[in-house]
């Protein structure tokens, strides 16, 4: 069977990487039609905002599969990084990290049978990149999780789970703090647990997974997690092994499956025939199982491990001791086909089944939304007592009270007696008088008479849904 791929080779020292891994897999005969694309550097140079030029994304359309190097973004420029853009375009929600025990790889974790897999949710959170100046020295960033999203994420990491015959899966959020959006994830994780009994679930606080990590990382198989608690400590789990040059990486979505190193493009090393290809390796052995090629993607897995165990070992494994060069290290491993390591256990690997979620915008939907106020967000030099005051004496006609005023979710008036530094950006509460319900005209009119004596930069309207609070209260609001 024929394969079509999209090759990126990538920018700095990318075309050497990415050529030693075409090489390899070359040599096991899987028959692959390389479909060579551009995207990075280069394609800033010449212009293009987003680094991806339109027959790049036309390709990764046809062929469905793509193998990338390391993309350089250029610093200072404003352009976004051309690596976040593409998986971004095709939607592959989840990020696939897998973290290793390497043999002849010194660290201080040397021997302890680490084998774990952090699957991190890939297109939303912080990282939708949603963000504001509020005033000249408040700066907003929106974290958005959806229902979606983490049942796509907690779906495809129990699938994952089950291909690869790993028997727990724990679920890291910082649920405790962010109980809306993180906790979304918990509440989703636990209510889709209970589908795969051969799996067992755990919940832990993210900072504690990093901890546990470092202290017994044996003691994890699967981790899923939000979009930047995986991006940290999957970096956290590849300096566990040795570091980023043995940290391979996929991006898969519906349909379309993006396989890429994690390390960067290193410009200064790039042309010295010096660079590791192992996380560039190993991402194309990962793209190998996707395209149903196991017994090729093992026989390149065994012989990398067989060619380190020799002590045939690139540079920055070697550290001051004798290395090898790029193509040498993937000319031993070619010549190792066959051979097998006795320190790294084979799985019985199987293809992952990518679950379907239903794709309509509102796949949960409330009986009831009753709104009974809304947190009005203003810009102002004044200090809390006297922006209070004036904003009852500002709203005394309207059909609100103001409850109180929080600066950076503590709240300031009415006072607690404490005295929190204070910035420009304010939160004021307006509640519905009497306990009722409300509606936007009425905040229309609070916004007109607020804005008489105050800059109002924003509204979040505040609702029950459900009879459910759908908003946090400040620290310090009863």
């Amino acid at each position: 069977m024929t394969h079509k791929v999209t090759l990126i080779e990538g920018d700095g020292i990318g075309p050497e990487v990415v050529r030693s891994t075409r090489k390899i897999i070359e040599a096991t005969g899987v028959d692959i039609k390389w479909d060579l694309c551009e995207a990075g550097a280069e394609v800033f140079k010449r212009g293009l905002k987003s680094g991806v030029p339109e027959e790049t994304i036309e390709s990764i359309k046809r062929n469905r599969v793509v193998l990338k190097g390391p993309l350089e973004t250029p610093v200072g420029f404003g352009e976004k990084s051309a690596n976040v853009t593409l998986r971004k375009l095709f939607e592959t929600y989840a990020n696939i990290r897998p973290v290793k025990e390497f043999p002849r790889v010194d660290t201080p974790f040397k021997g302890r049978g680490i084998d774990m897999v952090i699957i991190r949710e890939n297109v939303e959170d912080l990282y939708a990149g949603i963000e504001y100046m509020r005033t000249p020295g408040v700066a907003e960033c929106l974290k958005l999780i959806s229902r979606k999203g983490c049942e796509k994420i907690v779906r495809f990491a129990f699938e994952f789970a089950r291909s690869e015959g790993r028997k727990t899966l724990h679920c890291a959020t910082k649920a405790n703090i962010m109980k809306f959006s993180e906790g979304l994830l918990k509440k989703t994780f636990e209510e889709i647990a209970p589908e795969y009994p051969d799996i067992e679930p755990h919940h832990i606080i993210i900072d504690n997974c990093a901890h546990q990590m470092v202290r017994f990382p044996e003691k994890f198989e699967t981790i899923v997690t939000t979009n930047m608690n995986g991006d940290i400590i999957s970096d956290l789990g590849s300096g566990l092994v040795g570091g980023l040059g043995l940290a391979p990486g996929a991006n898969i979505g519906n349909g379309i499956a993006i396989f890429e190193a994690v390390h960067g493009s290193a410009p200064k090393y790039a042309g010295k025939n010096v660079i590791n290809p192992t996380a560039v390796l190993f991402s194309g052995v990962m793209m190998l199982r996707h395209l149903g090629e196991f017994e090729a993607a093992m026989t390149i897995e065994q012989a990398t491990l067989a060619t380190l165990e020799e002590g045939i070992l690139p540079k920055d494994i070697a550290g001051e001791g004798p290395s090898t060069s790029t193509t040498d290290f993937t000319d031993a491993i070619i010549a190792n086909f066959g051979k097998t390591s006795s320190a790294w256990k084979a799985r019985d690997y199987k293809k992952i089944k990518v679950p379907e979620v239903d794709k309509r915008p509102d796949i949960v939907r409330s009986k009831t939304a009753e709104c009974i106020g809304v947190d009005v967000y203003i810009d102002s030099p004044l200090f809390s007592e006297e922006l209070g005051q004036k904003l009852r004496a500002l709203t005394a006609n309207t059909d609100f009270d103001l409850k109180m005023i929080s600066n950076r979710g503590v709240q300031t008036f009415p006072s607690a007696g404490t005295m929190p530094d204070v910035v420009d950006l304010w939160r004021a509460r307006f509640t519905a008088k009497n306990g009722a319900s409300t509606d936007r005209s009425k905040v229309r009119n609070l916004l007109e008479c607020i804005e008489k004596d105050h800059k109002w930069t924003d509204t979040k309207l505040l609702e029950l849904i459900d009879g459910e609070e759908g908003f946090t209260r400040a620290q310090g609001e009863n």
